[in-house]
């Protein structure tokens, strides 16, 4: 029985891959701390994978240890990859695998869910009736019918999201290196990165975090924006410079964010902070806008997705410990 052991686990992870494993028969073992430096020595010798997530971090360190310790599979329970080594995995002959395409839809929806809740004020009008106000001060919202959206990605869950405000009737300017045709004949325009900056009205990521993307959203291409307009970011927190959005906020440049995703999350998400002193200004800062809208890594996290995630990965690593070989969308290295 091949051993799979989860870092960065929570209950929801314990309950959808040991509800999946019945049909794989994996041992499975759970730490809820992250993988680094400081815990990658206790991988026992002989453990076929490791399991992680967004914020694990994966480097040629961490990674020669694995190796050392007969790790053949590091398996991403999640679409991106910037905090593995790939490099170092190929080169000490771990494969790696990720999950490319669970439920597009989940994480499509909560952008959504974002702006919609930005516009509409829906979250401060719930705290108001609570406490018997019924005024409609400060709710003033607008109509997203004819709006220009700009979509920065038109992978699976751009496409998904372009799907959802086209139904809006919202006019879709879009970028990416490679132009979807159904989406074209949907009236979807590609243009350059440029123009859709220019553009929009609201502007969606949808990208993953590379290094020729980080800080996408700088002080130069905020600049290229509509005064007033509306960023919402459920992709990567590194694809935004915190200071220059923090700047563009405070000028009432940009007139709305919505993040489900933080460039430095990996101190403050998936964990109850309650009782602490968050010590980072920066999210403190971001939070203290009443025009700013921050959610932890949550687009993901619907029964749909999770059930997707454990039986995609479980797949993987089955086929590749039977020497077989799992599509070339999930395989990385």
């Amino acid at each position: 029985m091949s051993k799979i052991l989860f870092f960065s686990a929570k209950p929801y992870d314990k309950s959808f891959f040991t509800g999946h494993n019945e049909t794989h028969g994996f041992e499975l073992e759970f730490l809820e701390t992250h993988l680094g430096p400081h815990i990658v020595n206790a991988v026992e010798q002989g453990t076929f994978a490791v399991c992680v997530f967004v914020n694990d971090k994966l480097t040629a360190d961490v990674i020669s240890v694995l190796a050392a310790r007969g790790v053949k599979v590091i398996a991403l329970r999640c679409a991106g990859f910037n905090n593995v080594d790939l490099d170092a995995a190929k080169a000490l002959g771990i494969r790696v695998c990720r999950v490319p395409a669970y439920s597009p839809e989940a994480v499509a929806e909560h952008a959504v869910a974002m702006l919609l809740t930005l516009n509409r004020k829906t979250h401060k009008a719930y705290n108001r009736v609570r406490e018997q106000n019924f005024s409609l001060n400060g709710l003033l919202g607008f109509n997203l019918h004819g709006r220009t959206i700009g979509v920065i990605g038109t992978g699976k869950i751009g496409k998904a999201f372009c799907r959802i405000m086209l139904g809006f009737g919202c006019n879709i300017l879009a970028y990416d290196l490679f132009e979807d045709e159904e989406l074209q004949t949907r009236g979807v325009h590609y243009t350059s990165f440029e123009n859709v900056l220019k553009g929009a009205d609201v502007l969606s990521l949808h990208c993953p975090l590379t290094p020729e993307n980080a800080y996408l959203i700088n002080k130069q291409t905020l600049a290229l924006m509509k005064p007033g307009s509306t960023i919402i970011n459920t992709s990567r927190g590194g694809l935004i410079c915190t200071v220059d959005i923090i700047e563009a906020l405070k000028n009432q440049h940009i007139a709305y964010l919505g993040i489900d995703v933080y460039e430095q999350e990996e101190r403050l998400f998936f964990k109850d902070l309650s009782g602490s002193i968050i010590e980072d200004d920066a999210i403190q800062r971001l939070m203290s806008f009443p025009n700013v809208l921050v959610t932890g890594h949550q687009a993901f996290f619907t029964d749909e997705a999770l059930s997707q995630i454990a039986q995609i990965t479980l797949e993987s690593v089955s086929k590749l410990e039977r020497g077989e070989e799992p599509s070339a969308m999930v395989m990385l290295s």
